[in-house]
């Protein structure tokens, strides 16, 4: 029963349990103390602002037709929309579909709570402000999330990025951003100049 009540708990939550929160929740099993209600804010965690949700735009920009990654050996993933690269369905996007911005938007809408709660699971409660929150998310839409088993950097999760963040050395953190600026090997001035807008807003440049 109590690994039942801690999997509801953790799905309310939206990320891990800490030791403390597994602590609470046996208390509460042994008539201890009653279990409070979790406040939203630390539920449901750090939300991207219109800042971070423009710098997202700027760079993915808008594509109502399915094009092929033009930075990629193979072509792949087929995108569409605000950068997007799964269907309705989860699938891949056929090339050359064609979208209306309405699907645009909402796929973006999805993909972007989705990187919200990943950025906030990877993050584990380290101190973060809405500047950093906003390019950490703007990084991961681009470059993946990277929640996995291994410790290989494929994305933000294992990167010297995020532990350099997590252990609050910011100075180090931001200049990580310009470390991420290839595809396939190759740089591209597009993520040059996106990892350095990133970088900026996660120093609180205006």
């Amino acid at each position: 029963m109590s690994k039942a009540l801690f999997d509801a708990v953790r799905v309310v939550k939206g990320a891990p349990l800490t030791q403390a929160d597994v602590d609470l929740i046996n208390r509460a099993i042994s008539g201890g103390v009653a279990a409070p209600v979790a406040p939203a804010a630390p539920a449901s965690g750090l939300r991207v602002s219109r800042r971070g949700i423009d710098l997202i735009h700027s760079f993915e920009q808008l594509r109502l037709t399915a094009y092929k990654d033009p930075g990629s050996r193979n072509g792949l993933p087929i995108t569409c929309g605000w950068g997007t690269t799964r269907d309705e369905d989860g699938g891949p996007i056929p090339l050359g579909a064609v979208w209306t911005k309405e699907k645009a938007d909402r796929l973006f809408a999805r993909d972007l709570a989705e990187f919200e709660r990943g950025v906030n699971q990877l993050l584990a409660g380290a101190p973060t402000t809405q500047n950093q929150f906003d390019a950490l998310v703007s990084f991961a839409y681009n470059v993946g999330l990277d929640i996995d088993d291994d410790t290989i950097a494929e994305g933000l999760g294992d990167s010297t990025l995020l532990r350099k963040h997590r252990a609050g050395d910011f100075a180090g953190a931001r200049a990580q951003f310009a470390a991420w600026n290839k595809n396939d090997g190759k740089v591209m001035n597009g993520l040059v100049r996106r990892r350095a807008a990133e970088a900026a807003l996660y120093g609180g440049a205006v």
